[in-house]
This record gives structure tokens, sequence and C-alpha cells, in this order.
């Protein structure tokens, strides 16, 4: 054990008795035997726990020596588990030092068994607090880290996914995420839990990609004290910490084979137990996934596991590529342009004609991620007014090469020559479907049929 227990007693026979019985349980401890000196140490150590006497030399009844010190240890650390004893016990007095910021209360002579467990159960709920606010913290680094620009939705790629998003999101079923790296696809999350009647309580979010194997069931369902080497205490996991809100499971296609069926479990009832526990325990989440990957040739690989894809896309929203929402591309760089003003206290105020047509014309095989960084690049390369051409920094990965670098027409089915040559033409003429219509022979109807036909 970890755990350090700082003892505050003026009573010499206690103290020692106390740090014997605490040794025997696997306990550090330092004992002290006045207000000021336990003040001192616990300004300067880390300490886990602290069992203090309600009375010291100066008054040995009242307990307000003890009171005091409580609210002094409150005002150091107001996390730290605090545990009061004393000879004089009233209910008043009991109350008093609860109200002043105590854990618990035990009655000298302290009975050995009871006290012992008190401390472990005022550890365990401190180590349970602490890791509730680690995971908070975690999962609103983990959206900030995903949300670099505001949302925004011009293009009719985009159009068609907020009218889904709005039709979906105040029910609670599961919804899967698609498309490439960098495209928003966190960010989506949030709004689809936002939008959503679980939007009072928490959206939790976990990458599935980093988390090791070996603690993969830890991560997500928890573990009791002793559930293995290192499990020093409880913890709660991902699912108890979004109970009654939203769980965003991030890169769903990195999760092991081996552990799926765990998953798959509490995706069917709600119910999962904390490792080293045979207790069930059960949590009302909504999941919503996402995936750059493709899950349904994993499970013709055999890596994914069919029954796992059923109960995660209930829905599937496909998140476009930026290639493909040219429209969104000039108010996602003011956006950006806006913010990295702001970062850096620079006034650009714009972009020229050519360094916008630049980007319009560019592929972003980054995504809307790849945008963001290069307008704060561009941000800090310019001394002008605006952000030309030559501070874009640009390769010639042009929306044509795409085109170029795609698999060999002679290899696809008339459908999908069709369908790529649709795209490209849609691209030629940033969405405007009318013009590319009109460049393929199609009447407008024909045109619209098609679109729909290849989900574009």
């Amino acid at each position: 054990m970890n755990e350090s227990i700082l003892i505050a007693d003026d009573d010499y026979n206690i103290l020692s008795a106390l740090q014997l019985q605490l040794k025997s349980e696997g306990y550090s401890s330092k004992a002290v035997t006045s207000p000021h000196a336990a003040l001192e140490y616990i300004k300067k150590a880390d300490v886990s726990l602290v069992l203090m006497d309600l009375n010291y030399s100066q008054d040995t009844t009242s307990g307000q020596e003890g009171l005091k010190l409580i609210q002094a240890i409150r005002g150091i650390d107001a996390d730290i588990p605090i545990v009061v004893m004393t000879g004089w016990s009233s209910i008043t007095l009991a109350v008093e030092s609860m109200r002043n910021g105590a854990n618990d209360f035990i009655e000298k002579p302290c009975d050995n068994n009871r006290l012992m467990t008190i401390i472990r159960n005022s550890l365990a709920f401190s180590s349970t607090k602490r890791q509730s606010t680690r995971l908070a913290t975690e999962n609103r680094l983990l959206k900030n880290e995903n949300q670099p620009v505001e949302w925004i939705a011009q293009s009719p790629a985009m159009q068609q996914v907020m009218q889904m998003v709005a039709q979906i999101a105040p029910s609670d079923i599961n919804v899967l995420i698609t498309g490439d790296n960098g495209t928003g696809k966190s960010q989506l999350a949030q709004i689809i839990h936002d939008s959503s009647l679980r939007q009072s309580h928490s959206l939790v979010a976990v990458n599935m990609g980093a988390i090791n194997e070996s603690v993969f069931e830890s991560e997500l369902f928890g573990h009791v004290k002793g559930a293995f080497t290192d499990a020093r205490a409880d913890r709660i996991g991902r699912f108890e910490l979004a109970d009654n809100g939203s769980l965003f499971l991030d890169e769903i296609a990195n999760i092991p084979i081996s552990q799926q069926s765990k998953l798959l479990r509490v995706l069917e009832n709600g119910e999962f137990e904390r490792l080293g526990s045979s207790k069930v325990t059960k949590a009302d989440v909504r999941i919503i996934s996402a995936t750059n990957g493709q899950l349904n040739a994993l499970v013709e690989q055999g890596v994914f596991r069919q029954d796992l894809l059923f109960r995660l896309n209930s829905i599937e929203i496909k998140m476009p590529a930026l290639r493909d929402r040219v429209e969104d591309i000039q108010p996602l760089s003011e956006y950006c342009l806006r913010k990295y003003n702001t970062k850096y206290r620079r006034d650009v105020v714009g972009f020229t004609v050519e360094a916008l047509k630049k980007m319009q014309e560019y592929a972003w095989p980054g995504n809307v991620r790849e945008l963001d960084h290069l307008i704060e690049r561009a941000l800090l390369m310019t001394s002008d007014e605006h952000i030309d051409v030559e501070h874009l920094l640009l390769d010639s990965h042009s929306m044509d090469q795409v085109s170029s670098s795609d698999d060999d027409w002679s290899d696809m089915t008339m459908e999908q020559a069709e369908q790529k040559l649709i795209r490209l033409v849609m691209r030629k003429y940033q969405g405007n479907a009318k013009e590319a219509a009109k460049s393929l022979g199609y009447s407008k109807s024909a045109f619209y049929r098609r679109l729909e036909k290849f989900n574009l």
C-alpha cells in the first residue's frame, strides 16, 4: 500500500497503539501531538488520510481545537479524508465535526475492527472521487482536442448530415459515425449528445485505440481493490461515469477481438461487473461510436464481431471529407483565422481571392484538422493584412490529382465508374448539381436520382 496516514493526538500511548495497528494492516503513518504540527506536516507531505483527536492540551472537553483543525485542513486540502475520534463523544459534537468537514467519527477507546473498516472505506471513497474527477477532466480535454473548429454546415453534404442528426438525436438509438481522419467525428458526437434528452448528463469520451488490452475491463467497467496487483483501491469505469448520459467510443475498430464479447454484453442489457467483483451493476448509457476503418471488411476478416457491429450501427452517419464540402472551406477558414488572431493577438483581416481559390482546389487529405493547422501556420507566416497563396505552403495535391491517383477505371464496374465520375464532376463544379448534370448530359431529375442512389 502507498497510503500514508497522519495521526494527531496528544496521548503518546494512543499514538503508539494506533501506529502499531496501522503497520500491521500495511499502512505507513506519521504521529503528531498538536494541531499546529498536524497542519505543518500536511503542508509539506503527501497524506492519504487524517486520523485525529478533537481534544488537545488547551481544551480537553469541548472539541473546539479539533473543529478548528478540521477547518484549517480543509483550507489546505478540500478532499483529504478526515476521521475524528474523542473520548468525550456526543451526538452534537459528532454532527458538528461532520459539518466542519470530517468524513467519519469514532469514539475512544476505538474498536480496532471498526476503525480499520472506517479507514478503508474513507480511503476507497476518496480514491473513487479522485478517479471520477480525473475521468471527467480527461473527457473535457479529449472533447476540446477534437473540436478545433466550430460547426459549419453550409454545403449540401453537411446539410444532409445535420438533417439526420436532427432526426435521431432525441432518441436513445446507438450511432456509428464513420469517415476519414480529421473530418470532425468527435465533434459530431458532441452535437448528437447536446441535442439529445441526455444533454444534462455527461458525454464521456474514451479513445479505444489508446487502451491497452490488459486494462480494457478496468477502464470501461472499473475494478475493486485487490482485483490485480496494482489495484490498491476501488475505481469506477467509463460506463458508470456515463450513467444516464452518453458514452463516446472513438476508434471503435481497435477493440481487441478478445474483449468484444464483454462490450457486447453491456450493449445488450446494460449490465456489467467491476473487475474482481461478482456484483452486477447496471448503467443506462447511449453509445456513440466512431471509426475511420471499414468495419464490414473487418467482420469478413474475422477480427470484428458481426453481432457487435449490429449493436453499434443502429444508425450510421458518414462524415464527408472536406474535399466533398467545398462550400464550407471559406467559412471554416475564416473561423480558424478568427480563432488564431485571438490566440496570437494578431489582426490579419482575411484571405486574398487567390488564396481562397487555392484552398478550394486543394484535396485536403487531412480534412478539417489539416485546414485548422494550415491556417494557424499561415497566420504566423504572414506580416500582411491578408493571407496569400505564398503563406499557405500548399503542395500540388489538387482535386484533379485525387482522380488520377484513384483505382484504375478499367477495374471498376459500370456503376462504380459512374459513381466516381459523378464525384469528380461535382468537385469540379464545387457542388453545383445543375452545372454537373449539364456537363454529363443528364437531365436534372435523372442526375438527382443518381445522387440519391449513391448517397452523394
